[in-house]
């Protein structure tokens, strides 16, 4: 698949520092289209010299743009917005070739939403965060009668860690509140996701951003420690796995860097007896497998009534096989893509194959789908007799794989919600008093009752527990990107 900015991204550039744009010159990679296999373009990663220019072409930027007005701030914010707008047919189309996301979910989910929450910013940037930018405080009431005033500045710089799986939206995520706040940044997108963070640099070229204000610099590894080790960087806003999120966090401690993580997600779907089972079944099994399950807040462990649990695996498997279309994520009617990559899906399959010797039963999917003769597709598949405590109900797989498991009352499918490291999201379907009942005892992060509502970017998005520290979005996620001083001075 061809689209216009990957021919435009086709020039071997792939670091934009300073507003300007340089070949890398660390090591290669290949950014491979995950339902054909075929070859997007070759890249090459940043250096060490380059990360550190970047970050210090952010710390210069940032000076100024600390002191812009929040007004200014904030339509320089809705100018991006409406690039992505602008461009949104073609930014869906790399979304499509690069991610191997279906297209109707790239033209929602991984373009448009994005445009909403740099909007949303541009409204954070001009009323300020919780508090204002400036908030004076009542009198003392000590022995020395003082005034008080706290300041609400900007961080500094953000080092703003990106996955594959959104790339477009988690950098608006990261980007937008961190420009209201009036920080500078560096954004390192996943290897798998580089071409999609280089449209964005793209974009920030033609909304004219002052020059150094939004970084962006791609690689492996390497160029993301040289990135959170770098003294001149105040935060680091990371969204990936937990082995790395624990290696950001060590390195990003040795000076004292603030740190938030989203990390992964094992999250409940709980059936409660009082839910009309039939208006559970496929927006479970969609929570499930929007995107190819890769996704952390998707909800892969489905708690059901002994009562109801038989009908629930029979209805859920006519679903997934009769309703479900896998395949080419450029067709409007196919509801689940490639996986990113053959390593990944063998990993998965590993997976499986470890369960499945352990006693568990695969009831539909699983294979590798005979009408996807290319990429890298995994039917998605649904698991029974299996135990909350087995690998497969602890680990996250970022896969369209999800367990049924049994519960006899309601005080056990709370105690199996709660049974996992992780807590980011969770869905209860039933009653409505009943099921916010239930909810007020889940330990996760965000909750959906009977579905809930759309995505908004004016909520909070984190997790307790291993998923993670801190939030995005929401007037709390963009607090992140402020510090606190506090004035004091005697009264008269």
């Amino acid at each position: 698949m061809t689209c216009k900015i990957l021919r435009d991204l086709a020039d071997g550039r792939s670091v934009f520092t300073d507003g300007t744009w340089a070949a890398g010159q660390g090591e290669s990679f290949t950014c491979v289209n995950p339902a054909t296999e075929e070859p997007l373009a070759a890249l090459v990663g940043a250096s060490r010299d380059q990360v550190d220019a970047a970050v210090k072409s952010a710390r210069r930027a940032g000076y100024d743009w600390s002191h812009t007005e929040a007004a200014d701030r904030g339509r320089l914010l809705v100018r991006l917005a409406e690039l992505i707008e602008e461009q949104a047919s073609d930014l869906a189309d790399l979304v499509v070739a690069e991610v191997g996301s279906p297209i109707t979910l790239a033209r929602d989910l991984q373009v448009r939403q994005p445009s909403v929450n740099f909007r949303w910013s541009a409204d954070a940037a001009t009323r300020g965060p919780m508090g204002g930018y400036v908030q004076n405080l009542p009198p003392g009431v000590g022995v020395v009668r003082a005034e008080s005033r706290l300041l609400r500045e900007p961080i500094g710089v953000v080092a703003a860690i990106v996955p594959y799986n959104y790339p477009l939206n988690m950098i608006s995520w990261k980007v937008g509140p961190a420009l209201a706040a009036g920080c500078s940044v560096v954004v390192l997108p996943s290897p798998r996701g580089s071409l999609c963070a280089l449209a964005f640099a793209r974009i920030v070229e033609q909304a004219g951003l002052p020059p150094g204000l939004v970084n962006v610099v791609v690689g492996g590894a390497s160029v993301g420690e040289s990135l959170v080790s770098n003294e001149l960087v105040d935060m680091v806003s990371f969204t990936g796995s937990n082995a790395v999120g624990a290696r950001v966090m060590s390195l990003a401690a040795q000076h004292s860097a603030k740190v938030t993580l989203e990390l992964g997600g094992k999250s409940p779907n709980i059936v409660l007896p009082s839910a009309c089972l039939e208006d559970t079944i496929a927006p479970s099994v969609l929570r499930f497998t929007r995107n190819a399950g890769q996704g952390c807040g998707a909800t892969t462990r489905i708690l059901v009534h002994d009562a109801q649990y038989d009908e629930f695996v029979d209805r859920a498997a006519d679903f997934i096989s009769n309703r479900l279309a896998v395949g080419d994520p450029t067709l409007p009617t196919t509801d689940v893509g490639p996986l990113i990559s053959s390593d990944h899906r063998a990993r998965v399959e590993s997976y499986l194959e470890r369960s499945v010797r352990a006693g568990a039963r695969i009831i539909v999917g699983g294979n590798r789908p005979l009408n996807c003769s290319r990429g890298f597709f995994l039917a998605p598949a649904l698991l029974a007799n299996v135990a909350a405590t087995d690998e497969i109900c602890q680990e996250e797989l970022f896969a369209p794989v999800a367990v049924v498991l049994r519960y006899s009352n309601i005080q056990e499918a709370i105690e199996i919600a709660n049974s996992t490291r992780y807590g980011l999201n969770a869905v209860i379907w039933g009653d409505e008093d009943e099921a916010l009942s239930v909810a007020e005892r889940i330990d996760t992060g965000t909750i959906a009752i009977n579905g809930g509502g759309d995505m908004r970017p004016d909520v909070p998005w984190g997790g307790v527990k291993q998923s993670g520290v801190g939030c995005e979005m929401g007037d709390d996620g963009f607090r992140e990107f402020f510090r606190v001083r506090h004035l004091t001075w005697r009264s008269l």
